[in-house]
């Protein structure tokens, strides 16, 4: 049997256990309303928390910025595709979070692959929480450190590991807000063990940047975090609405990282319009406490309209999972809830633990209460079949 032969008793497998993945392809858009597979549809799988992705100010610097620089950036950062655009990207993305300085990344997978062997490496020690997005794990695993992952949110876990450990540097890695679960890691409690065991912190914000801490300032401004021994990471493709990610620290250690980053020295820079169109988008979260109050809204309505709140995970952010169990249960759902024109994506292993499938409810600012009313009302009619 040819090697690619074996592809198909894999499919297979896939299919059986429920567990292959499909594309869906948005030919519309319109707020939260969308035209997928040629179905109109409330989109509820967008991590487009303030509804920022299709604001005209967002529209308007693209162009502007395309009309001013052309299109690609035409080499990595640091040979000649670094523009002003870039630069008053980074000190405005640096100064919203309040950190001394930040660097640029075309995507959030990069930042996080690239981070953590940038500050340790064979000999030392990475910590995680058991449930960080996998390009942290990635990450992790390429900078060639020990890795030892502790349970879930468990700070005593962490503890010991750090105690017991001989390593001469040490590094916590954990998302601040995770995004199958929307829960939030214990950042005071991280932060101290980070003091007390000498060990970086570097958190992850992904689905915190634009909604939590004031004016959505991040993870790190809401728990009023800030050493030289932490660094943050936001990414722009989700509240913010735009594109690429940013890691944000104290100036010596954000000019380390541009030494060391892999994933940043040898990449093509983002697109010049792309800065340009962050510097309107920071412009909008700050300004967004109404889109924030909105959303906040909608969380307490769904959580008071499903008939069956046990099943919801425990979550205080956007990201609302509701538990399902088996994966053909959750993909049934899934595929009804479509056929009313709620489009709320199942999610199964191995992306959460096996057992756990769910529909990873994602709210927004563009969402109405109608809209989450009638997403509550077929949940609780189909979950009761």
């Amino acid at each position: 049997m040819a090697i690619w032969e074996t592809l198909d008793a894999e499919f297979a497998a896939l299919d059986a256990a429920g567990l292959r993945r499909r594309r869906r392809t948005i030919s519309e858009r319109h707020g939260a309303e969308v035209v997928v597979d040629d179905r109109r549809a409330v989109n509820f799988c967008a991590n487009d928390y303030l509804g920022l992705a299709d604001h005209p100010a967002l529209v308007d610097a693209a162009i502007a910025g395309a009309q001013r620089w052309g299109m690609g950036a035409g080499a990595s950062h640091l040979v000649s595709g670094h523009f002003s655009a870039h630069d008053a990207a980074e000190r405005k993305l640096a100064n919203f979070v309040g950190c001394d300085a930040a660097l640029l990344f075309s995507t959030g997978y990069m930042v996080n692959s690239g981070i953590a062997a940038a500050l340790v490496g064979r000999g030392d020690a990475v910590f995680a929480d058991r449930l960080n997005h996998a390009s942290l794990v990635d990450g992790a695993l390429l900078s060639r450190a020990e890795l030892r992952r502790y349970p879930h949110g468990d700070v005593a876990a962490l503890e010991q590991m750090l105690a017991e450990s001989t390593a001469p540097r040490k590094l916590i890695l954990t998302d601040s807000v995770f995004s199958m679960d929307g829960d939030i890691a214990p950042l005071p409690a991280l932060f101290e063990l980070a003091e007390r065991f000498d060990a970086w912190l570097v958190v992850d914000d992904a689905h915190g940047f634009g909604v939590l801490g004031p004016q959505g300032r991040g993870a790190l401004q809401h728990y009023g975090i800030r050493s030289p021994r932490v660094l943050y990471i936001g990414t722009l493709g989700k509240a913010a609405g735009v594109y690429g990610a940013f890691v944000a620290g104290d100036t010596q250690v954000v000019a380390w990282l541009m030494q060391k980053a892999r994933t940043y020295i040898f990449t093509t820079g983002a697109p010049p319009l792309v800065a340009e169109t962050i510097c309107a988008a920071v412009d909008l979260i700050e300004a967004g406490d109404e889109r924030r109050a909105q959303v906040a809204q909608l969380i307490a309505r769904l959580s008071s309209q499903l008939r069956h709140p046990e099943r919801l995970m425990a979550s205080t952010t956007p990201i609302q999972p509701v538990l399902v169990g088996d994966n053909e249960a959750a993909l049934t759902l899934a595929a009804r809830l479509l056929e009313e024109g709620l489009w709320v994506p199942a999610i199964r292993p191995p992306t959460v633990p096996a057992g756990t499938a769910r529909l990873r409810i994602s709210l927004s600012a563009a969402h109405t209460t109608a809209q989450v009313d009638a997403l509550a009302a077929a949940i609780n009619r189909h979950l009761a079949v």
